[in-house]
């Protein structure tokens, strides 16, 4: 099944879409995911950067571990050179967000923590203190049969504890 948005392909196009979406304002209304590959609300900007096919058809482990491979190579490349313009990311765990863990019943994460802790473990964080946001990669998978994912976030500093 091909992919339902329009990708960046190069690094250099993920890059430029993780340095337009880190200046860009926050929309005042939730955006949903159409043809392109971002979407945003209130505090937040989320953008799919590559996908890997699904596994619907075929979930074999030589299958799944070589689409998993390729997103985490894009990962590290990506990781690499925001550590140069920004220096080491913090690695942030998702699971608090879910609220589980929680004392307040009535608990919902800020978005784009919500929509990330539903199909990641954790992030690689870069904060920007000059603008206020902060910027996070992350591989997430929303079901087994579903693509891998690679994506960025932006959101608004306030949103993710120090």
């Amino acid at each position: 099944m091909p992919s339902q948005y329009h990708l960046p392909g190069s690094t250099e196009d993920r890059l430029l879409v993780i340095d337009r979406l880190s200046a860009l304002p926050f929309p005042r209304v939730e955006e949903r995911p159409g043809k392109e590959s971002s979407w945003g609300g209130p505090g937040y900007h989320l953008a799919v950067l590559q996908e890997s096919q699904d596994f619907w058809e075929n979930r074999s482990e030589e299958i799944v571990e070589a689409a998993e491979q390729e997103i985490e190579t894009d990962l590290a490349t990506l990781t690499a050179v925001l550590t140069g313009r920004w220096g080491e990311p913090e690695s942030v765990d998702l699971w608090p967000f879910l609220g589980f863990d929680n004392p307040d019943p009535d608990f919902v994460a800020p978005e784009p923590l919500g929509f990330l802790c539903g199909v990641a473990g954790d992030m690689r964080v870069w904060r920007l203190r000059s603008s206020g946001r902060w910027v996070a990669l992350v591989i997430g998978q929303a079901d087994p049969e579903w693509p891998f994912q690679l994506l960025a976030a932006v959101g608004e500093a306030s949103s993710l504890p120090e």
